[in-house]
């Protein structure tokens, strides 16, 4: 919103920090960040399949990253319609975007919190999705997604996220809605974690970016209060969707073991499930060998399937 040089769109009635390479004509691959309020840097080494004729969107979601942030109040008042108003109109309104013609194929390249989001998505419009590549969802009933978060965590992530943590509180408050205050605060309680794995990442094709630009406090605290209290099941209507799902899961997520893997796959149609060994949650994207040996040629298998 401050910097008019940052490559942005307008989306569902905000501001997103957005950017695409590749054909523009060619397959959309629209690449979807964890979280909820983390943003898409650590997957761009994936901007290497635009060499292989594919279309590469990465946007950060509204209140993440650095696109635009709103009030706590405007992403609760939309009750138990959150989740679709919040983050499945935003995803319509981010393929409409860059979609070129009627007949573009559109792949969604997503990990953690967007591959829930991503199959969320395909379940409610499954005929608008052509592959789905889901990379380590914490879980799509909602149990099971208080299951992982917990597992994953060295401290509480729940609606108390802006307030668990009173060493940083000695030093650092903010009010609700002081969003730069906030994510640095969440930064700072993100910046470790020894379960997950794969912090400090080595990029490789985007050196210059840093894996955790910039987190979205408010949004994270607001989607897990929408969700906390309606409970949606991001697996409903999947069975209706009928291509291939790719499936990654990785060796070194300690709240990740195959048992997890195959549980939350189980609800999944027509899925190939792979683990990806020697990393950990967000490695097979931001470990730049991982990427370039194992994880770049399983996807370029994956994509040319579909075509």
């Amino acid at each position: 919103m401050e910097d008019p040089g940052l490559p942005s769109i307008e989306a569902n009635g905000a501001k997103l920090h957005a950017q695409a390479f590749g054909p523009q004509d060619s397959t959309l691959v629209i690449c979807i960040h964890g979280g909820p309020g983390d943003n898409y840097q650590y997957l761009l080494n994936t901007i290497s399949l635009a060499n292989e004729g594919y279309r590469m969107v990465y946007y950060d979601q509204v209140g993440a990253g650095l696109s635009e942030r709103k009030p706590k109040s405007y992403y609760t008042s939309f009750g138990a319609n959150g989740i679709n108003n919040i983050f499945y109109d935003e995803l319509k309104a981010v393929i409409a975007h860059y979609k070129t013609h009627p007949d573009q194929k559109v792949i969604l390249l997503t990990q953690s919190w967007g591959s829930i989001l991503a199959t969320g998505y395909a379940g409610k419009y499954p005929a608008e999705i052509d592959g789905l590549i889901l990379a380590e969802p914490g879980g799509f009933k909602w149990d099971d997604v208080i299951t992982y978060v917990k597992a994953s965590r060295s401290f509480n992530l729940w609606s108390e996220l802006l307030n668990d943590a009173t060493f940083f509180d000695q030093f650092i408050t903010g009010k609700e809605n002081e969003h730069a205050i906030l994510d640095y605060k969440a930064l700072l309680l993100s910046s470790r974690n020894d379960i997950v794995g794969d912090f400090g990442s080595i990029l490789g094709t985007n050196k210059q970016h840093y894996p955790n630009v910039r987190d979205g406090a408010v949004i994270s605290a607001a989607a897990y209060e929408i969700a906390d209290k309606y409970k949606p099941d991001f697996s409903e209507g999947i069975e209706k969707f009928k291509k291939k799902i790719l499936f990654l899961y990785s060796e070194n997520n300690k709240a990740y073991p195959d048992s997890w893997a195959q549980k939350i796959a189980s609800t999944l149609p027509n899925k190939q499930i792979v683990k990806i060994n020697g990393v950990g949650h967000s490695g097979m994207f931001d470990q730049l060998n991982t990427w370039n040996n194992i994880t770049q040629p399983l996807l370029i298998n994956y994509l040319n399937s579909l075509r």
